[in-house]
């Protein structure tokens, strides 16, 4: 069983255009569909397209428009209801694949609704293979609390915690990485950008067009106490780093119709080939083809298994001084 906590779930509206996005001009949408989203709800929403167990646990009233998605597609959840209405995203696709995306920033949080939110995770932790931390943090919540998540967990289950995996940004992902050794997680995942930004290293763009330097920073984050960082690089694939391997993975060209969701595709591939028993470059093969496989399908669609080729996927070791 993987669970998945989105702090900040919603429900994700994505808008085709025929042509490139012209500011200040009425266009026509060729297609347009919704779904519940935020990075955990995405993560369980692969998973479950791929026949791997997952729960998601996210704030949110039975009615709300969100849990509502989920139940319409089948995706296993426990919610704590918070009276509040979660928020809606935009997504403006071009068909070169270009993404535009308008994120709201969620209902404010309790101090009451923290404490409960805290309770929730835990309470379904235990036992589980991985639990994924995921995405933005709402108003009301601390930019620590996805620290305070981590130790709650780990310090009631002990040796049944779940290993865990973070993917986030800004402060919820920075605090983590130094609250020290209590804290440190099996897994991040961040893009090139969130990395530059985490390491001082380069620059999103940069680090997408060099992946030694990409690898460099990584490392750095292995050195303070990550376990394994999946590091997306966009088109360019993606990077993956421990303290004892290093490869960059590409996968041959996609077209893109649209990249939301696609690195949420690619820790669900991660997730679902360690879960089975894959060595590492198994799990960094199936994380590339899934980011590939959401690329090249619409809106934030997430692929089935079946639908991804990690064969076709190439490892490249990095020189161990890396």
């Amino acid at each position: 069983m993987i669970i998945t906590f989105t702090a900040n779930p919603s429900l994700d509206r994505t808008i085709e255009l025929p042509s490139a996005l012209a500011r200040g001009e009425v266009q026509r949408a060729v297609a347009a569909g919704q779904q519940p989203g935020g990075k955990g709800v995405n993560v369980s929403r692969a998973l479950v397209a791929s026949a791997e167990e997952s729960l998601a646990l996210l704030p949110g009233d039975d009615d709300d428009p969100v849990v509502a998605a989920l139940r319409a597609e089948g995706i296993p959840h426990r919610t704590l209801p918070i009276g509040q209405a979660l928020r809606s995203n935009v997504t403006v696709t071009e068909p070169d694949g270009t993404t535009t995306k308008i994120n709201e920033p969620g209902p404010t949080l309790t101090a009451a609704q923290r404490v409960e939110l805290l309770a929730l995770v835990a309470a379904h932790s235990a036992g589980a293979s991985w639990l994924v931390l995921a995405g933005s943090l709402p108003p009301g919540l601390p930019g620590d609390f996805y620290v305070e998540v981590i130790r709650e967990v780990r310090s009631r289950w002990g040796a049944q915690a779940p290993r865990i995996a973070v993917d986030s940004s800004g402060a919820p992902l920075a605090t983590v990485l130094a609250a020290g050794p209590d804290a440190a997680p099996d897994l991040i995942k961040p893009n090139a950008e969130e990395l530059a930004e985490l390491t001082g290293v380069g620059h999103g763009d940069s680090l997408e067009s060099d992946p030694e330097e990409a690898a460099r920073a990584a490392a750095g984050l292995v050195e303070q106490g990550v376990g394994t960082v999946l590091a997306t690089l966009g088109s360019k694939g993606a990077l993956v780093v421990t303290a004892e391997e290093s490869f960059r993975v590409t996968h041959p060209p996609v077209t893109a119709r649209s990249t939301v969701g696609a690195g949420d595709s690619s820790l669900a591939g991660f997730l679902i080939a360690s879960t089975r028993g894959a060595d590492l470059a198994g799990c960094a093969r199936q994380a590339v083809a899934h980011g590939a496989a959401a690329a090249s399908l619409p809106g934030s669609t997430v692929p089935t298994l079946e639908q991804t080729t990690p064969d076709a996927v190439v490892l490249t070791p990095f020189a161990r001084s890396i």
